[in-house]
């Protein structure tokens, strides 16, 4: 083979291991929410600067209970910057694994199609007359275009008729 850039054997076990894994990062994660895209785009976003903004709010008001409305809960302010705290690792680590899975996903298909066609292009030369042109006809189909559909011809517009008065 030309390209074998991964190399990979999953095990029965290792997939039982890995599919309990992620039913259980499922199930400890049931919380995270799914939004929709116009709840992203009208969402309030937090970058770098709101959130030093945010954090130094936090120290502002528990300075200054008296003066917070009866109805703010800066308890549940709290527990959510101690969420944003517990869930940032977790999701860059996520992150990374998925960022990963993909790149091996992507490499392996890479070297399926980079050595199906190298073994396609040995077929077609030596294949002949060896009892493979049916199987190689069968290949070909992935490289067959079908019909082309001329473009229609340009219709000219008709002069317009003068005006009569």
């Amino acid at each position: 083979m030309a390209q074998n850039l991964v190399d990979l054997d999953f095990t029965a076990d290792a997939l039982t291991a890995i599919a309990a894994a992620l039913a259980s990062l499922e199930t400890g994660l049931a919380g995270l929410l799914a939004l929709t895209a116009d709840q992203r785009q009208t969402l309030t976003k937090m970058g770098d600067k709101s959130e030093a903004f945010c954090r130094k709010a936090d120290a502002v008001f528990g300075e200054n209970l008296a003066i917070l409305p009866a109805n703010f809960d800066l308890a549940a302010y709290r527990r959510d910057l101690a969420t944003l705290d517990a869930l940032r690792p977790r999701l860059a680590r996520l992150s990374k694994l998925s960022q990963r899975g993909d790149d091996t996903q992507m490499a392996v298909g890479s070297d399926l199609m980079t050595n199906a066609l190298e073994g396609y292009a040995v077929l077609k030369v030596t294949g002949k007359g060896q009892g493979v042109d049916d199987l190689r006809r069968m290949l070909a189909t992935r490289f067959a275009r079908g019909p082309r559909t001329p473009a229609a011809p340009a219709i000219p517009a008709e002069p317009a008729e003068p005006a009569v008065a």
